[in-house]
């Protein structure tokens, strides 16, 4: 009589187990750090954090406009270096604030003589305070998607 009743209860534990096995030997993806946009977050290269990174450039990738947010937390003023295609830009960011590059009447930060056509990736470089930075494949993109169109460089201006 005992082991009738306590058929069904092994029988619950033994199916709940079997179900539930899996995710203690499995990742879990929603545990997997990924970038949820078109572009990429760039990892820690000091005080500053990028974040949305992507390249706009026009038709035949000449010309690039990088676009994404850079964020610093810290209590004082920061300096991002940028470096691609052996050129370094460098963008302030005020303490405790947000700047995104080329959006929201933030000064764009172009690129001539890109040489990546939409759809590729080009490595840039971000370092900011005594991070030894470090070397990202940005995605390109072009104006296909209408909420990049305004981003698409037509000339880099002068002295950019």
């Amino acid at each position: 009589m005992i082991s009738r009743r306590l058929a069904p209860l092994a029988l619950g534990a033994a199916v709940l187990l079997g179900a539930t096995g899996c995710s203690m030997v499995s990742p879990q993806a929603t545990t997997i750090p990924y970038s949820p946009s078109d572009g990429v977050n760039v990892p820690a290269s000091g005080p500053l954090q990028v974040r949305n990174a992507m390249v706009i450039a026009n038709e035949d990738g000449t010309l690039g406009n990088l676009i994404g947010a850079i964020v610093n937390d810290t209590d004082s003023a920061e300096t991002l270096n940028v470096g691609i295609a052996g050129r370094v830009a460098t963008v302030q960011v005020p303490a405790r604030s947000v700047v995104s590059l080329g959006v929201d009447g933030a000064q764009p930060l172009f690129i001539d003589a890109l040489g990546a056509a939409p759809g590729d990736n080009v490595e840039i470089a971000f370092q900011s305070g005594d991070g030894t930075g470090v070397e990202v494949a940005v995605p390109v993109l072009d104006g296909t998607l209408p909420q990049y169109a305004e981003f698409v460089p037509a000339a880099v201006p002068a002295g950019d």
